[in-house]
């Protein structure tokens, strides 16, 4: 399984490539946005030389299809590990299936996202998307099971043998990475406030700060003897 940080922001990113447990990032224009990438080309060039060769998840932001794949190819050329998202469906409901195909064709990574069904895994599997992102928390916002389509989603690509790997993403709480994992996901992308959660416990911390003291009330009883002055005569 592998672990993306779903963040801009730089030290993030930074912080916890250095703890050795992240594969990759993932960003969207409302994580753009909060962290200060404002100027999406210079913060995603910036991003993709600290994780590289790890991928980067870039999404475009248009409804057209024709700006979408232009968007995305521009995307493509700023570093070689860019990954381009492209929604499912646009806003109308519109399929954006056909570009996730063309773009796939030109070798160009897609990271299809949004998605809450499986009947859209299936279909972006078959268009030959490297990526599908299931939005695990809007899923069960509605009262549908996430665990369970992802479940689904991930014994079904094996079965059938595609490629396609589903990013579990849209975390709401810290179980929700243990469910995501325990289901099999692939990947989980995580916002760095739930990677600081996931590893923090007000336990381990008291157990590490008793054994600390305990050692230290130790080497203060065992206080080294004195080296002894040897007298010549």
């Amino acid at each position: 399984m592998e672990i993306f940080i779903d963040s801009a922001n730089v030290d993030e990113i930074r912080r916890w490539l250095g703890y050795g447990v992240v594969d990759g990032v993932t960003t969207n224009p409302s994580i753009l946005l909060k962290d200060g990438g404002y100027d999406i080309e210079a913060r995603a060039r910036e991003i993709a030389g600290i994780v590289s060769p790890g991928p980067v998840s870039v999404e475009v932001y248009s409804n057209d299809h024709q700006e979408m794949l232009e968007q995305a190819r521009t995307f493509a050329r700023w570093a070689p590990n860019i990954v381009v998202k492209i929604p499912v469906i646009d806003e109308y409901g519109e399929p954006s299936l056909a570009v996730v195909k063309e773009l796939e064709a030109d070798g160009i990574k897609v990271n299809m996202t949004a998605c809450m069904s499986f009947g859209q895994v299936v279909l972006g599997a078959k268009a030959g998307a490297t990526y599908i992102s299931i939005f695990a928390g809007r899923v069960a916002d509605e009262g549908h099971d996430a665990s369970k389509l992802i479940r689904q989603s991930v014994d079904w690509l094996t079965e059938w043998n595609y490629a396609s790997k589903i990013i579990v993403g849209s975390v709401r709480e810290v179980i929700n990475l243990q469910d995501a994992v325990l289901a099999g996901t692939h990947v989980i992308t995580i916002p760095p406030q739930f990677m600081t959660k996931w590893l923090d416990h007000q336990f381990t911390r008291a157990t590490v700060g008793q054994f600390n003291e305990d050692a230290r009330k130790a080497l203060a009883i065992a206080e080294p003897e004195q080296p002894r002055t040897e007298v010549r005569a």
